[in-house]
C-alpha cells in the first residue's frame, strides 16, 4: 500500500474505530485463548450483561476512577494483581466500555478532562471491555456469539475483551487477554454492578467539569462467587471497590486534620458545649452511649462533630472519645449526612414518630387493629395472640375504604399484563393499588414488602422459581410483631398475580405455644405462613429445606442467640438477607456475618421498602427506619 494511502487509512481508523480514542479493535476472539472453555465464556458474558444492565454510564465519567482489589496478591501469578484501576468510558459519548489499568497514575495519564476521547500514552497497557453492536463486530466474534448463544448485554450489544498498548511510534498493538486476566475481569464486573449504585453524590461540583458530578469517598467489600470453572481453592473471592483509588478503611473515617496533642482532639470534638439533642430526638428518656444511664433528652448532650451519639454528660463524652468514638466519628457524620436522602417524600402523613402513641393518635388508629403492635400499649400481650378481626377495615384500624389494600386481586391497571407484579418503590405499589399518599399502611407493609422485594428482585434463585410457577420456601427468623400481621402478608399473594407460591415458616422464641405447629393460609392459598417456636439452630433439622433465609430488623450484634442461627445459615449454603433499622446496626450485622465465615454478596444499602416513618434509636440520632437497610449473603 502506498504510504499516503496507509496514513489516510490509519486516520480513518482512528476516527471511526471501535475503541474510544484508541482506534480499531484488535479482532481478538475469546475462543482463540489456549485452555479456555465455553463455560468460562458464558460466565464472562453473563457478568458483562449484569454490569451493562446496571447502567453505570448514566452517572460515571472517565474522571471517576475506582480502585479494585480482588482477593490477595498471593492469588495471582507474580504474587501481584495485574490491574488495579477502573474507568467507565463512553458516558459523554463514544463507545461504551470499561478500561482497567495497572495503576491509577496510568489512568490519569490517559484521561483527558476536556474530551471523552482517551489520550495515547506509550507503553501503557489497558485491559478493555468494549460493548459493541453485533453488526459492527468482526466475523470471528460474531460466529462465537451465535454458535454459543451468548447472553446479550443490551440493545444487541456484546462485550469485546482485549488488551491494548500504544507503542512509542504511536501505533496500537493488541493482544488476547490471558485466562488470569479474564478471571479478574469477571470478578471486577460482578463487584462493580453491585457497588457503583451505592455512590453518593456531593453537592459541590468539580471545578472546570460542569458535566461531571462529584461523589463522596467510598469503599465497600463484596464477596463474588467464582463460577465452578474459574475458582481455585475457594468458591468466593472478596472484592474491595474504592473511590477514589487507594482509599482505605482508615483513610475514609479518620480525620484529615492531624492533632498535635490529646487535649486538642478532645477540645475539637466535645468542647464541653452541652449541645442539646436535635428536635428529631425521641421525647422523654434516652440512653447514654457510654454508660447506658437513662437521661432525659433535655439534659443529654451529643457529639458536637457528628451529632449522632448521645451522652448523659461531658465526662462520658470524653471517655467514649478516647476509648472508641474517635475511630467512627467521621463514619457517623457521613451517616447523619444521608438524613435528607433517606426520606421518602411521596407521603402526606407525618413521617416522624417522635412518640409512637401520639403519631398513631394523630392518624386516628391508636390501639386499633394491626396498629396495636406499633406502640407499647399492648406489650403485655404475647406476640401472635392479639384478637384479630375478619374485616379488612377493622384490621387496618378503621381506615376509610380506599385507604388500605383490600384482600382482593390487583385490578388490571393501565393495561398491565398478567403475571408477577414487579415494583421498585412505594410509589409503584401505591399506584398499583390506587392508594392515596395520605394512607400510612406502608409502615406495616414494610415487612411483607421487604420480603417480596427480596424474593422477586434481590434473589435470582427465588425469582426464577416463582416465574416457573414453583413454590419458594422461606425460613423467616426471629418474628415478633409480624406474628399479628399475617393478614398483611396476604398482600404478597395478590402481587404474585397467579405466578408461583410462597411458604413462609416463621421460627423464633417469641412464637407462642398456641401458634407453634399451625399454618395460616391466605384466601387463594398462594402464601402460607407456618409457625415454629424455638431457636433456629435447634429447629432447622426438622424443617422443610428452605430456598432462602430472611431476618428483618434483626439486631444481629445484640443477642448472643443469633450466633447459632448464623452458623446454621452458613451450613445451609443458601441465600440469606438481613435488615436493620440504622446503617450502623446493619454494618455491625455485616461484621457478625463475616466473622462467622459468610460471604457478603449484597452490600449494605437502603431498602426501598423501608418504613417511611422515622423513629428514634435509644442512644443515637442516626436515621432510623423499620427495615431501613438491607444486606445479603450467598446470593
Amino acid at each position: 500500500m502506498d504510504l499516503h494511502l496507509k496514513n489516510l487509512f490509519g486516520r480513518f481508523q482512528d476516527q471511526f474505530g471501535s475503541g474510544p480514542g484508541l482506534g480499531p479493535g484488535s479482532g481478538v476472539c475469546l475462543m482463540k485463548l489456549e485452555g479456555i472453555s465455553p463455560n468460562i465464556i458464558h460466565s464472562i458474558f453473563r457478568a458483562s450483561a449484569s454490569l451493562f444492565r446496571s447502567e453505570p454510564w448514566k452517572r460515571l465519567r472517565p474522571g471517576h476512577l475506582f480502585g479494585v482489589r480482588v482477593g490477595k496478591d498471593s492469588d495471582w501469578s507474580g504474587k501481584r494483581q495485574p490491574f488495579h484501576c477502573v474507568q467507565f468510558i463512553g458516558g459523554d459519548g463514544g463507545d461504551i466500555a470499561i478500561y482497567i489499568y495497572r495503576s491509577m497514575s496510568y489512568a490519569l495519564k490517559m484521561t483527558d478532562d476536556d474530551s471523552w476521547e482517551m489520550d495515547r500514552v506509550p507503553n501503557v497497557e489497558v485491559l478493555r471491555v468494549t460493548y459493541e453492536l453485533e453488526s459492527l463486530m468482526l466475523p470471528c466474534n460474531k460466529r462465537m456469539v451465535k454458535s454459543m448463544c451468548l447472553e446479550v448485554s443490551g440493545n444487541d450489544r456484546f462485550p469485546v475483551i482485549d488488551v491494548a498498548r500504544c507503542m512509542t511510534s504511536g501505533e496500537l498493538q493488541f493482544r488476547n487477554p490471558t485466562l488470569e486476566e479474564l478471571r479478574l475481569v469477571f470478578a471486577v464486573m460482578k463487584a462493580l454492578s453491585l457497588v457503583h449504585p451505592l455512590l453518593l453524590q456531593e453537592e459541590k461540583q468539580v471545578k472546570g467539569l460542569p458535566r461531571m458530578m462529584k461523589f463522596s469517598p467510598f469503599i465497600e467489600t463484596v464477596d463474588v462467587q467464582w463460577p465452578p470453572e474459574m475458582f481455585k481453592g475457594h468458591d468466593f473471592v472478596a472484592v474491595t471497590v474504592s473511590h477514589p483509588p487507594g482509599q482505605s478503611y482508615e483513610q475514609k473515617w479518620n480525620k484529615t486534620a492531624v492533632m498535635t496533642r490529646e487535649d486538642d482532639e478532645l477540645e475539637l470534638v466535645s468542647g464541653m458545649t452541652n449541645l442539646r439533642v436535635s428536635q428529631g430526638a425521641e421525647a422523654g428518656l434516652r440512653k447514654c452511649t457510654m454508660c447506658d444511664k437513662s437521661v432525659h433528652r433535655d439534659e443529654s448532650v451529643c457529639c458536637s462533630h457528628c451529632r449522632a451519639t448521645i451522652y448523659c454528660g461531658s465526662e462520658c463524652e470524653k471517655r467514649h472519645w478516647r476509648e472508641m468514638h474517635r475511630s467512627v466519628c467521621n463514619l457517623y457524620e457521613a451517616m447523619m449526612s444521608r438524613e435528607e436522602e433517606l426520606k421518602i417524600k411521596i407521603f402526606t402523613f407525618s413521617c416522624y414518630a417522635e412518640n409512637p402513641c401520639e403519631w398513631l393518635e394523630s392518624l386516628g388508629i391508636h390501639k386499633k387493629g394491626m396498629w396495636r403492635r406499633q406502640c407499647r400499649c399492648y406489650s403485655q400481650s404475647p406476640f401472635g395472640l392479639l384478637h384479630g378481626s375478619s374485616s379488612d377495615a377493622e384490621s387496618w384500624g378503621g381506615l376509610q375504604d380506599g385507604d388500605y389494600p383490600q384482600d382482593l386481586p390487583v385490578q388490571n391497571v393501565n393495561g398491565r399484563s398478567p403475571g408477577m407484579i414487579l415494583m421498585s418503590s412505594w410509589s409503584d405499589y401505591y399506584d398499583v393499588r390506587c392508594l392515596p399518599p395520605s394512607s400510612p399502611v406502608s409502615d406495616i407493609l414494610s415487612y411483607p414488602f421487604t420480603l417480596y422485594h427480596i424474593l422477586t428482585t434481590l434473589s435470582t434463585h427465588s425469582k426464577n422459581l416463582l416465574l416457573k410457577g414453583k413454590e419458594v420456601t422461606v425460613n423467616y427468623l426471629g418474628p415478633e410483631r409480624e406474628l399479628d400481621w399475617v393478614k398483611a402478608f396476604a398482600e404478597i399473594s395478590h402481587l404474585l398475580n397467579g405466578t408461583g407460591a410462597v411458604q413462609i415458616i416463621m421460627i423464633g422464641p417469641e412464637v407462642p405455644f398456641d401458634l407453634s405447629g399451625t399454618t395460616s393460609a391466605t384466601n387463594n392459598s398462594r402464601v402460607k405462613v407456618s409457625f415454629v417456636k424455638g431457636l433456629y439452630q435447634d429447629e432447622v433439622t426438622y424443617l422443610t429445606s428452605p430456598d432462602i433465609v430472611v431476618a428483618l430488623n434483626c439486631d444481629l450484634d445484640r443477642y448472643s442467640s443469633w450466633s447459632g442461627a448464623v452458623e446454621a445459615v452458613k451450613n445451609l449454603h443458601i441465600p440469606g438477607f438481613f435488615t436493620d433499622k440504622t446503617e450502623d446496626a446493619c454494618g455491625n450485622a455485616k461484621a457478625v456475618l463475616r466473622n462467622a465465615g459468610l460471604n457478603i454478596t449484597h452490600p449494605v444499602a437502603p431498602n426501598p421498602f423501608r418504613s417511611p416513618v422515622r423513629t428514634c434509636a435509644e442512644s443515637s440520632n442516626l436515621p432510623c427506619y423499620s427495615n431501613g437497610f438491607i444486606l445479603g449473603v450467598n446470593t
